[in-house]
């Protein structure tokens, strides 16, 4: 068993001068939540690390005693929600950073996914970082600061096919996340948007995964975007509490945050398509715009 304070490992040097933060961190069993819930207890940081299922962090607790509340939270449950982050505030006295890092992909053609597959992703993806944000506020408020951060992706600017209802959650969840850092800055509140490239996370596993039922006229083409994917370069997930440390601990956080050396390439390609044609097509636009009377 660990000593609580102990700081070896990832993540283990604390910025000089910066006070140590309380988290809130859901989606906390896997992928990047549990990587930066580790990295931020390591540095010495206090986390409320939630999970659907407890068993899956409660080995936090052997290796952090009281520097961790392990919490078991479904985000599609608002009341929960609200429980959840009102008794971490409550056990830790504050909350610095509320981390909405819980989500899965559905996979599937746009013309394959049903209307409640759908639903049930946004209930996720979208609905639920939302309870969290809401439940948040009127502590962060009352405190006068804190800092909100959600995991989005890449794709909150650019698309895939055959994921493109999880592209759409990312865009609605960067929406949402732009306005809120607009509606919360007088209150002394920080938003940030974290974007990552391709990492090599449990994402893609079973349980960060959802199929649509499949049509057979899509088999072939599904198979050459999964085979794509296979040869796509991946980061490795371990190397970004660093870098997500000093986003944080920085004076002036950006609302949006790359992670990845491949994000700003590609997503400056799209923008571009995107000013040419709209560029191409001005003038008919314009042409649109008559004068009311």
């Amino acid at each position: 068993m660990k000593n609580k304070n102990e700081t070896t490992g990832v993540g283990s040097a604390q910025t000089p001068g910066t006070n140590n933060k309380v988290w809130f961190i859901t989606g906390a069993s896997r992928g990047f939540g549990r990587i930066w819930a580790d990295a931020a207890l390591k540095r010495g940081d206090k986390v409320a690390a939630t999970a659907r299922t407890l068993s899956s962090i409660a080995d936090l607790n052997d290796k952090y005693g009281d520097n961790v509340l392990t919490l078991e939270l479904d985000v599609t449950k608002p009341e929960q929600v609200k429980r959840a982050v009102t008794q971490a505030h409550a056990h830790f006295g504050r909350l610095d950073i509320v981390l909405n890092n819980a989500g899965y992909s559905l996979v599937g053609t746009i013309e394959e996914a049903g209307a409640d597959d759908v639903r049930a992703m946004y209930e996720t993806n979208v609905y639920g970082p939302l309870a969290v944000i809401q439940a948040a506020l009127p502590l962060l408020r009352a405190q006068g600061s804190g800092h909100i951060l959600g995991t989005s992706s890449n794709l909150g600017h650019v698309t895939l096919p055959v994921i493109g209802y999880y592209c759409s959650s990312k865009w609605a969840f960067e929406a949402i996340h732009e306005s809120l850092a607009a509606e919360v800055k007088n209150f002394g509140i920080k938003v940030t948007i974290i974007e990552p490239g391709a990492y090599a996370t449990e994402f893609g596993s079973q349980e960060s995964l959802k199929f649509a039922a499949g049509l057979d006229i899509y088999t072939d083409y599904k198979a050459q975007f999964f085979d794509s994917l296979r040869s796509m370069e991946r980061g490795d997930p371990n190397a970004t509490p660093q870098a997500v440390f000093k986003m944080i601990d920085s004076e002036n956080p950006p609302l949006r945050f790359n992670l990845g050396s491949h994000n700003l390439e590609w997503t400056r390609s799209a923008y571009a398509e995107r000013l040419a044609t709209w560029e191409e097509w001005g003038a008919v636009s314009s042409s649109a715009q008559g004068v009311s009377k």
